[in-house]
């Protein structure tokens, strides 16, 4: 009986080490690491059974966080990245992932998503971006976010795919009013 409980008390903590090796500490999303490795997984077994891997992925820059940082303190950052994570986290469809890929950017895989899904699930995160309301103590914190996408076909690199989705957020995903830029990769 003892033994049992200390095999039961082993499982549980391997199964914390592997979901602190998996996740992001602040955020409880996917790390870069575990994303890159769950979509590159999605696209092998996918070629493997002979169909589309085709996706979107979502890049979201949280252009004011090295500001906020410096101005009230990593705590405050820290808080606006968790809060931003649980947004689109509730904005995503089942199956989706979610990951912080940067200390200012979170990632969004959307497997076999369209661009009409990926434009839904990004008008969807500005707008509860935009309705929540985010303070340090009694300031209001001004949230400027930048979303840019890349949808693919077939096999591909997954840096390839967050490159594309970056460069798209840093040149045309700022704007609210517009549809989040969608690029599609060339098929390989």
């Amino acid at each position: 009986m003892l033994l049992q409980l200390k095999v039961g008390e082993l499982k549980k903590l391997q199964d914390t080490v592997n979901y602190t090796q998996r996740h992001d500490a602040v955020t409880k999303a996917l790390n870069g690491t575990a994303f890159a490795a769950a979509v590159e997984h999605y696209m092998d077994r996918r070629k493997r059974i002979a169909t589309d891997a085709g996706g979107v992925m979502i890049a979201v820059v949280i252009d004011t966080l090295d500001e906020i940082n410096r101005r009230y303190g990593p705590q405050w950052a820290d808080t606006v990245i968790q809060s931003l994570a649980s947004i689109i986290q509730s904005s995503v469809r089942s199956g989706d992932l979610v990951a912080r890929l940067a200390s200012n950017e979170l990632g969004v895989f959307l497997p076999g998503a369209s661009i009409e899904n990926a434009q839904d699930v990004g008008t969807r995160i500005r707008q509860r971006v935009t309705a929540a309301s985010f303070t340090a103590g009694e300031m209001p914190l001004s949230i400027g976010v930048r979303l840019g996408g890349a949808v693919f076909e077939g096999a591909t690199d997954f840096n390839h795919i967050r490159q594309l989705a970056d460069e798209m957020a840093m040149e045309r995903g700022g704007d609210a009013d517009e549809p989040i830029p969608i690029s599609r990769l060339p098929a390989a």
